[in-house]
């Protein structure tokens, strides 16, 4: 019960948040090859939900379905390396089948939130997911630990490009 609440706080911040203040509509990358994206990506830093505060060791994990859904599994442990273990299963949804680049996420049927992918290395080694809103982001990665000049790059884009208030940005703690 408490998680079907949590779910649906979570759902309620980020469907409640998707006007863009202001600002021009956060682009997403021009193409991603949905089968390369899928695969466990580390959480190095992002603009945490109150569900993912206090996150260390987090990993979302994308599962492609025969018919296209995609079964994520969020994991990580609460406050620190050795607390309590976190697990949360969404599903995803490719709502823009040129790019793959927009999804819809399900916390809890019928209700779906924009994630949308806003930046990705060529080799598909980092990814940056954004809400319309511009209240979270998460910058991910497929190793525990990105290389600092690359983080720095990634940042700065964030707040130049994608106009997001990187003062709020925070560390997710990696110790695999």
């Amino acid at each position: 019960m408490l998680r079907s609440f949590s779910f649906v706080s979570v759902l309620l911040s980020l469907v409640g948040c998707q006007t863009s203040g202001g600002k021009p509509p956060l682009a997403t990358v021009s193409k991603v090859e949905i089968k390369r994206f899928m695969g466990p990506w580390y959480v190095i830093a992002n603009m945490p939900t109150f569900l993912e505060v206090g996150a260390h060791n987090a990993i979302e994990e994308y599962i492609l379905r025969d018919d296209g859904a995609i079964d994520v599994n969020f994991t990580f442990r609460k406050d620190s390396f050795d607390g309590p273990k976190r697990e949360y299963h969404p599903r995803g949804f490719v709502d823009n089948k040129e790019t793959n680049a927009t999804w819809g996420m399900q916390f809890i049927w019928p209700f779906k939130t924009d994630f949308l992918i806003i930046d990705l290395a060529d080799d598909y080694s980092w990814t940056v997911i954004g809400v319309p809103s511009r209240s979270y982001v998460w910058i991910m990665a497929r190793e525990p630990k990105l290389d600092e000049g690359v983080y720095k790059k990634i940042a700065r884009r964030l707040g130049e490009i994608h106009l997001y208030d990187i003062s709020k940005l925070q560390l997710v703690p990696q110790k695999h």
